[in-house]
């Protein structure tokens, strides 16, 4: 495969930030009065806030705007963001990203997470020197399992889309690299709880498995 670029997700991929997510979102649950069950909470991966805030006030009849409800999580999650000490990077991603980038593959950040959490992310983690772009799903009409976040990130590495791949985690982001016929790399962790890989091309858990090396010769 010759590989020129490579599409990150972040959630899962880069970082885990499902768990402050999570405290954010049922502390804001708590604040509008709301009980939200785990099986609609798992419905929720790989959606953007926006589209979290806009299900939650269907179902449950909010009076809040998508807005208020998105500062009130935000509010919660930055939080957690810069107190919280197990937050880290994903074991062996720095590694990848470092081996890629001295390979000379372009890096493209396609996430669901707002511009503001990628920002954070990128900034806590001095990630910014190995990437030529960033994509928050947040700022796009469509969120995955559309595969319009993957199909304008390849087009902002100026590549190919048979000359990508797509790190994801998730099933919607496993779909939407699919439905953007982008060959897609599952990474399967411990975290990664009732996720469907049937759509993925590779399904791996250890990102040593994809370094440039092993990927082109596939």
């Amino acid at each position: 495969m010759p590989l020129k670029a490579v599409l990150f997700d972040m959630d899962g991929v880069i970082v885990d930030t499902e768990p402050l997510h999570r405290k954010a979102y049922f502390q804001m649950f708590e604040d509008v009065g709301i009980e939200v069950s785990e099986e609609l909470y798992d419905s929720f991966t790989g959606n953007s806030t926006k589209k979290v805030c806009e299900t939650l006030i269907s179902k449950f009849n909010l009076i809040q705007s998508i807005e208020e409800l998105s500062i009130i999580k935000r509010k919660y999650f930055k939080h957690f963001f810069d107190h919280d000490k197990d937050f880290d990077l994903i074991p062996g991603v720095l590694n990848l990203i470092k081996n890629y980038h001295q390979n000379g593959v372009k890096l493209v950040l396609a996430s669901s997470a707002s511009m503001n959490t990628i920002n954070w992310v990128f900034q806590k983690f001095e990630l910014e020197p190995y990437f030529i772009s960033k994509i928050s799903g947040a700022d796009l009409r469509e969120s995955k399992p559309h595969p319009e976040i993957f199909i304008k990130a390849a087009e902002m590495a100026k590549e190919k889309k048979e000359n990508c791949i797509v790190i994801e985690d998730s099933t919607n982001g496993i779909l939407a690299a699919h439905a953007a016929e982008i060959f897609c790399v599952a990474y399967k962790s411990e975290h990664s709880i009732g996720q469907n890989y049937e759509k993925a091309n590779l399904v791996i858990s250890d990102f040593s498995e994809i370094e440039f090396e092993k990927i082109t010769s596939l």
